[in-house]
This record gives structure tokens, C-alpha cells and sequence, in this order.
């Protein structure tokens, strides 16, 4: 695929806004005819540029009450302790994004939990149990004012 052009990057825009709108209503948005709509998307689809669709969740209702940011520090700077703290990362349900960082720690996770209380589980008996874990500092999140992700 050569570059993503201005006309690319309207559909990505509009796709990333509602993956689920007919080809018909995204050609219109973007001022193309539906075949060639059509034929851009495929291309981005092919070239990797799109690569899925999802729902997007709504936390009030599947009963997440709690979200927070953590800044994980690890004790040791090797891959095995790396690989090793991915994967227990992979394995829990409250951790919905692991962001490997530079900077003064290692991590960043995104942690959506019940409560303050199902938070406090997490993060004494699963974090806090974990060998390689240095530090944590939690932000709590008390708005998101702008969030692409909804």
C-alpha cells in the first residue's frame, strides 16, 4: 500500500468512531462512491493499517466502578523478570492495558476493578505478591474528559 492520504485518513477517523456503519454511510462521510469506499478499506484492511473491529463496553454496566493507572518499578532489570511480569499481567482479568515505558519504571497498566475493594485485592494479593514488582503507585482516575476508546 503506498501512503495514507487524507481521503485514508477520513475513513480510519470514521471507522475508529464507528466501526459498524454500513460502507454506504461511511463513503458518503469520506465523499467517495461506495465501490471505491469499498476498495480503500479493503486496501487498508490488507496492508494492515485496519487491523480489527470491536464493541466498545460500557464499565458502568458490566459493573467496573473502579479505574486506575499504576506505575510498576521491577527489581530487577532482566528479560526473564520482563517475560515473567507479562505474563502474570496477561493472566489477570483487572489488568486491560500493559504499556512497557522508559522513564523511572518499567510499566504502566490500566486496571479496571469492581470497587476500591476489589481494587485493594489486586493490588496487595496479585501485584504485590508478585517477586519481581519494585514499587507501585496507583492514580486513580475521577474523570475522563476525553477518552477515544468510547
Amino acid at each position: 500500500m503506498s501512503e495514507i492520504d487524507q481521503i485514508d485518513r477520513r475513513i480510519l477517523q470514521a471507522l475508529s468512531r464507528d466501526g459498524r456503519q454500513s460502507n454506504l454511510a461511511l463513503a458518503e462521510k469520506v465523499g467517495l462512491s461506495p465501490s471505491a469506499c469499498l476498495r480503500r478499506v479493503q486496501a487498508l484492511e490488507k496492508a494492515g493499517v485496519i487491523t480489527g473491529y470491536r464493541a466498545t463496553i460500557s464499565p458502568e454496566k458490566t459493573g467496573v466502578g473502579f479505574v486506575a493507572y499504576i506505575a510498576v518499578g521491577l527489581n530487577r532489570h532482566t528479560k526473564a523478570s520482563q517475560e515473567s511480569f507479562e505474563r502474570a499481567m496477561a493472566a489477570a482479568p483487572e489488568v486491560r492495558e500493559c504499556h512497557n515505558i522508559t522513564g523511572a519504571v518499567e510499566y504502566l497498566l490500566r486496571v479496571e476493578t469492581r470497587d476500591l475493594a476489589a481494587y485493594k485485592h489486586f493490588h496487595t494479593d496479585i501485584l504485590g505478591a508478585l517477586p519481581q514488582v519494585n514499587t507501585l503507585t496507583t492514580y486513580m482516575v475521577i474523570g475522563s474528559p476525553v477518552d477515544h476508546r468510547k
